[in-house]
């Protein structure tokens, strides 16, 4: 019904966003992820989904197509309604989670607050045939390739670079790499490509 919303951000919080639509506030559920991609102020465009039920009408944005995609994806599942669907996507990216569902990882997906064994095996086998089919980009990463990400990361911050900027610098990085990057070489590419 409501496809996007092109307005002023009104207002900004980490699980929603109001934005004013000539004079009109819309109110949005948004994901964390959404959230660090949304400037502070100013004009801003959200890919939304609306959604009505006996007793709430809720609008919900995303910053991305695949967000949406995995958005709708997820509440299709038995068990997991609009709030678990936005804290799965508030806890692991869209490319993440479809890496997750292709290699059975349980594990992960148990991590997220509220997703049990029996939630996690249910996404994986109700959504590993639909998730190939979206076009959203995924990398299985082993757990060492993460630690190294993760340790560039720390060390940038404390440099002063934009944490955003500086993930997907190392995410590009990463996927381009042939051989593995120590930790001191992979800051130094990350610096020279800011």
């Amino acid at each position: 019904m409501i496809t996007h919303i092109d307005g002023i951000l009104e207002e900004k919080n980490p699980a929603y966003i109001i934005i004013d639509v000539n004079g009109i506030g819309y109110f949005l559920y948004i994901t964390l992820q959404t959230y660090g991609d949304v400037p502070d102020k100013g004009r801003i465009r959200l890919l939304t989904q609306f959604i009505v039920r006996e007793d709430s009408q809720k609008l919900y944005g995303f910053s991305s197509e695949e967000e949406r995609k995995m958005f709708n994806a997820l509440i299709n599942v038995s068990g997991v309604g609009a709030n678990t669907a936005m804290l799965i996507l508030s806890s692991l990216k869209s490319d993440e989670l479809v890496s997750a569902i292709l290699s059975d990882d349980v594990a992960l997906l148990k991590k997220i607050k509220g997703i049990g064994a029996k939630s996690a095996q249910r996404i994986i086998i109700d959504l590993k045939d639909k998730v190939s089919k979206f076009g959203i980009s995924h990398q299985i990463s082993s757990a060492k390739d993460n630690t190294i990400k993760n340790e560039a990361l720390s060390a940038l911050a404390v440099l002063g670079v934009d944490k955003k900027k500086a993930e997907n610098t190392i995410d590009k990085i990463l996927n381009q790499a042939a051989d593995e990057l120590t930790v001191e070489e992979l800051i130094k590419k990350t610096l020279k490509s800011l």
